[in-house]
């Protein structure tokens, strides 16, 4: 077996100055402290705590303490914290690492002068944190600014603000240099005024491009760092993408040398918080290990890490799961491995005895059993079974998660799809609160689980649905065929009817026989209404209230004949006259000769609005639709002493 260790592997220079930093504190005597453990390296941390370095996560903490040393760790702080620390009386040591404070610096000027900040990075990583600190207001430097987190590339795609913001990019030191290049790709594809600062550490790009190199050339891989280092999360990243068989490993007591018994070529490489002694110490076993010892330990080892297991529960906490899997120590999911739904009391879905299938995470996580998932495998079973349906274009059913920033997420048997807001309605939704719990169908219509980038549409089925019923609905109606529907909206010319398929416009002529000046007064939205079918012309159907059987004119012969004495209200006037209401959609006009027997200039000088009078029908012309009062007729004539005079004046009459 040929093992080969990366050039690069182990401290950077960042690293070793700041562990050099604590050595030469812990040898002046003083009581020293940490603020955050010193680098992401749990032995090197626990190997500070035996020479009495204790670690501080608040400043608060430094209350209860005596004086001493506190030294800043590799990934600095933000200037708030800085300040709180100096605050206390303790000797402050700043170990940032000098790349970290160079983006300080950065962001600190270019936020000054009105940039808006992107950082590339995991927005909880310490580093992260620390950079966000720095970022100021351009009025005010003592406030702090907008910035903007960014990880992946679904926030990049998702990531909008006004066009006239000058943007800065920068990237957490150990961030992957292939990702960085491609998330600012995205987001410059946008069209801001960018400032592009690649701030990721010279030493993390030489390591990433030789631990690519390494593995693309390797049977197996060995990663060496801390669980929480992020640097080595992403060396892990780029060669298990190269090698499958990469394993990570936080130090010697974590590898399983029988996983190695075929391998011809094995690299190892190490995060920049890794101890080279460490590195040594794995090299040397793996180059010392016999094939016979590999044969002869595999009679003990019986699983591996990525293999899917059965146990029977032995144990339920509300945090985790105890599972007898067979092997020499019990397997223990955790909460964040069974599911991703928050604070789950994990006593209520899962119960003594009951058997259940897991994968591996590691055969020892540091304490001597082994860490298994549930919802890794689970999401994985989802992830085929988006797979199918995507390949299929099969309509799925889900509830909704969660209602996100631009859009939704559902999930199939642990597996994530996002619903983008444009693809939710074939309308705009201004309010996505409304689906939280609904249950949904959609298609997948995007399936990249490495980019973790599936995406969902339920905007074709609602579009493909309503091109079905539109179908059958032009179908069945014809002018004259009686219809009901649903107000969907109303303008002030008319109102839409959601006629299942396709909309009817009932036109504000067409809603009552009589008149109607507001249609927000006399319909609301989601009202059901009968209409019927006044025309079709192509896609657009005109609707009418206006039934014949309820036509006022029917029989208004009878009731407005020449002679009848009727009341009415006063509806619209001109210079010429006024129109007088009888009943819902007859009209009749009151000219100004006939108002009165005294001269009248103009109807408005004697009449208003809504005014109530009583007539006489003095004309009627059904098929005109014409009728003709006279107020004038009803009053008595003037008295006259030339006998002459009244005879002309009852003529007139």
């Amino acid at each position: 077996m040929k093992i080969t260790t990366a050039e690069c592997a182990g401290f950077c220079f960042g690293v070793q100055r700041a562990v050099d930093v604590v050595n030469k504190e812990v040898e002046t005597g003083n009581k020293v402290y940490t603020y955050g453990p010193i680098i992401h390296n749990e032995e090197v941390v626990a190997n500070f705590n035996k020479m009495g370095v204790t670690v501080i996560e608040n400043p608060e903490e430094l209350n209860m303490l005596p004086a001493g040393t506190i030294i800043i760790s590799s990934h600095g702080v933000s200037e708030t914290i800085q300040n709180q620390l100096s605050s206390y009386g303790h000797k402050i040591v700043d170990a940032t690492c000098p790349y970290v404070k160079k983006i300080h610096k950065e962001v600190q000027d270019k936020s000054i002068d009105g940039y808006h900040i992107i950082i590339l990075g995991n927005r909880f990583h310490p580093e992260i944190v620390g950079i966000i600190g720095w970022c100021r207001d351009q009025e005010d430097s003592s406030k702090p600014c907008n910035y903007t987190v960014i990880e992946n590339e679904l926030q990049a795609d998702d990531f909008h603000l006004p066009m006239d913001l000058k943007l800065c990019i920068v990237a957490q030191t150990t961030f992957n240099y292939k990702k960085f290049q491609e998330l600012v790709e995205i987001i410059a594809k946008k069209g801001y005024d960018i400032i592009v600062l690649n701030t990721i550490c010279n030493a993390t790009q030489e390591r990433q491009t030789e631990a690519y190199q390494l593995s693309s050339q390797s049977d197996a891989m060995i990663v060496i760092g801390g669980k929480h280092s992020s640097n080595t999360r992403k060396l892990y990243e780029i060669c298990k993408n190269e090698c499958e068989n990469t394993y990570y490993i936080q130090k010697l007591d974590d590898l399983d040398l029988s996983l190695f018994k075929s391998f011809s070529n094995v690299g190892i490489t190490a995060g920049a918080s890794t101890p080279n002694n460490i590195i040594k110490e794995v090299h040397t076993v793996m180059s010392e290990k016999s094939f016979e010892q590999l044969l002869e330990e595999e009679k003990v080892v019986k699983i591996n890490n990525g293999d899917v297991v059965e146990g029977i529960v032995l144990g339920v906490k509300d945090d985790e799961i105890i599972l007898n899997i067979g092997y020499k120590s019990e397997g223990i999911i955790t909460r964040n491995e069974y599911t991703n739904t928050p604070n789950l009391d994990l006593r209520t879905v899962v119960s003594i005895g009951e058997v259940m299938q897991a994968k591996i995470l590691k055969v020892n996580d540091g304490e001597g059993q082994v860490s298994l998932t549930y919802k890794r495998l689970a999401a994985e079973k989802g992830n085929k079974r988006l797979e199918e349906a995507f390949e299929n274009h099969e309509v799925l059913t889900a509830k909704v998660a969660a209602v996100l920033n631009g859009g939704l997420s559902v999930i199939i048997d642990e597996a994530r799809v996002f619903i983008p807001a444009s693809l939710i309605s074939d309308a705009y939704e201004k309010d996505l609160a409304k689906y939280a719990g609904e249950t949904i169908d959609f298609i997948v219509t995007e399936f990249n689980p490495k980019k973790r980038r599936i995406i969902g549409d339920r905007k074709q089925l609602i579009m493909a649905k309503k091109e079905t019923l539109k179908k059958a609905l032009f179908e069945k109606i014809a002018v004259g065929a009686t219809v009901e529907g649903k107000v969907k909206n109303i303008t002030d010319f008319g109102a839409f009817i959601d006629l299942g398929g396709a909309d009817g416009l009932l036109h504000i002529s067409e809603m009552s026989w009589g008149r109607v000046e507001n249609p927000k007064k006399v319909f609301k939205v989601g009202e059901t209404v009968k209409a019927f079918v006044k025309d079709i012309q192509g896609e657009k159907i005109a609707l009418s209230l206006k039934f014949e059987g309820a036509n006022p004119w029917i029989n208004a012969e009878s009731k407005f004949a020449v002679g009848n004495v009727v009341v009415g209200t006063v509806a619209r006037m001109t210079d010429f006259g006024a129109f007088v209401e009888l009943e819902p959609g007859i009209d009749a006009l009151l000219h100004v000769s006939q108002i009165s027997r005294d001269h009248v200039e103009k109807p408005a000088d004697v009449l208003k609005i809504s005014q109530e009078i009583t007539a006489k029908v003095v004309e009627f012309n059904k098929d005109e639709k014409k009728i003709s009062l006279s107020v004038k007729a009803l009053e008595a004539p003037i008295e006259t002493e030339n006998p002459a005079e009244a005879e002309v004046e009852t003529m007139v009459e």
